[in-house]
């Protein structure tokens, strides 16, 4: 298939083109650049020999969206990554996140359309459920009431592509929603990178042990778990990947007839941060200096996925453990920080 995917620099939407490429589709890739970077383009063609078609620009560019389909032919499919992603940031600029992520994702939407490529795939996020009754998370469970503008973003684009897709059932819609995607390429070529402090536990915990951070903020240790801390579904993001790419099969299966379909992809099981952060210090050899600080608000106790409608419908799962992402996200940041000493 020929592919188009936004944000294809990012860390999950690089991961997921090295997947693609190993598969033999031909990718289209356009990334603004905003949190990635161009030398990912080079890494991605030392792991897989090949260089996907490059545009430089944002999803929001009708004309540079509708220049890429005339540049490049009949386009079978866009993945969907593009997109603000910063919990905090949200909260300080959610215009800026509901324009980046809503109205240029409409823009993107239109352009599709007008060109006949109505399969797509759309990167959610399991912030989508809230605080849910119930865990294991299924697709079944409602959706919540989000704590913040880029989870808000997230439910609203769903929303979005399911009125979309009431209205023209030639549209063949699959929303992927993510768990806690951690680990690396085992190449360690491709990874998680933050210039800034970063947003999630595991980058975070990285450079606490490359003596970048004094030590690591665990926010909560009095939650109704096994150790007082968090509980979340961390699942490694080539396993994410590959999520994708069975997410495919339905535009390739000819009895499918277009739909609108969503799945969790998580392992199914929930590790605690004070878990993540022994299991790091295990399998990488170092020592995480941690202190345990009140709880951040609208944080949950318990999160983890429901996987089965995906292993029945796709037939996919999670294969990697806790041990392969920590051990993978320590290799990639202590390559890269050398990398670019």
């Amino acid at each position: 298939m020929k592919i188009l995917v936004t944000g294809g620099l990012g860390y999950i939407g690089s991961h997921t083109v090295v997947e693609l490429l190993q598969k033999d589709h031909e990718v289209i890739i356009l990334d603004n650049l905003y949190n990635s970077s161009l030398d990912i383009l080079a890494r991605i063609h030392k792991i897989t020999g090949k260089t996907p078609n490059f545009y430089q620009g944002n999803m929001g560019d009708e004309a540079l969206v509708q220049r890429i389909f005339s540049e490049n032919g009949k386009i079978d499919c866009c993945i969907h990554f593009a997109g603000l992603k910063v919990i905090n940031e949200s909260l300080e600029n959610p215009l800026g996140y509901y324009s980046n992520n809503i109205s240029c994702t409409l823009t993107l939407l239109k352009v599709l359309g007008k060109n006949n490529c109505r399969n797509f795939i759309f990167s959610s996020s399991a912030s989508v459920y809230g605080d849910a009754a119930h865990v294991p998370v299924s697709e079944e469970t409602p959706k919540g009431e989000c704590s913040n503008p880029y989870a808000w973003s997230k439910s609203f684009t769903e929303q979005i592509l399911y009125d979309l897709y009431q209205s023209d059932k030639t549209w063949n819609i699959v929303v992927l929603r993510y768990f806690n995607p951690v680990g690396a390429h085992a190449s360690h070529l491709i990874g998680e990178i933050h210039q800034s402090a970063p947003p999630n536990l595991m980058p975070y915990i990285t450079q606490v042990a490359l003596g970048q951070r004094e030590k690591l903020f665990i926010f909560g240790s009095d939650y109704p778990t096994r150790d007082g801390t968090g509980v979340r579904d961390f699942i490694h993001v080539v396993d994410l990947a590959k999520g994708h790419i069975a997410a495919l099969g339905v535009f390739n299966t000819q009895n499918a007839s277009p739909a609108y379909r969503i799945y969790n992809l998580g392992t199914g099981e929930g590790h605690s941060v004070l878990e993540i952060v022994q299991t790091f210090e295990r399998v990488n050899s170092v020592k995480i200096p941690y202190a345990l600080v009140e709880r951040r608000p609208a944080d949950i106790a318990v999160s983890f996925a429901d996987v089965n409608k995906v292993y029945n419908e796709l037939g996919w799962k999670s294969t990697l453990n806790l041990e392969d992402m920590c051990r993978d996200s320590y290799l990639f940041a202590k390559e890269y920080l050398e990398s670019i000493k």
